[in-house]
């Protein structure tokens, strides 16, 4: 769990995955769908994520303003990190990089001889 003042907001990599996308370009509306297409997460992966993370504070939701007959598709929902939300994102994320990132393999000593074993691992 996540928690500076705002709601907790538990971080699993799916989430801290759709949050990446945000912060890449915090200023920028996203669509759920494009969110899916980036992530390769389902609807039922990404909505809920997305509900969670402005039920916390961290997205705001808005809705189009256009008129579905005239647009010929429904009126979506945009989604944008909010300043604090943005903050938080940056922060978690720059803290969960070093926890995610694969171990140091290890340097060979001098004439030591590396050969792969079948799991693929090193001895």
């Amino acid at each position: 769990m996540y928690d500076m003042g705002m709601q907790e907001v538990r971080l699993t990599l799916a989430v801290l995955r759709v949050l990446r996308h945000f912060v890449d370009d915090p200023g920028r509306p996203r669509y759920g769908y494009d969110l899916m297409q980036a992530t390769g997460y389902a609807s039922g992966r990404v909505y809920p994520i997305l509900a969670r993370l402005e039920t916390a504070g961290w997205l705001v939701r808005e809705r189009e303003s256009v008129d579905p007959a005239e647009a010929g598709r429904p009126v979506r929902a945009t989604y944008v990190l909010t300043e604090e939300g943005a903050e938080q994102a940056r922060q978690v994320l720059s803290e969960q990089s070093t926890l995610l990132a694969p171990p140091p393999r290890p340097e060979p000593q001098p004439g030591q001889r590396t050969r792969l074993r079948p799991q693929g691992g090193l001895s």
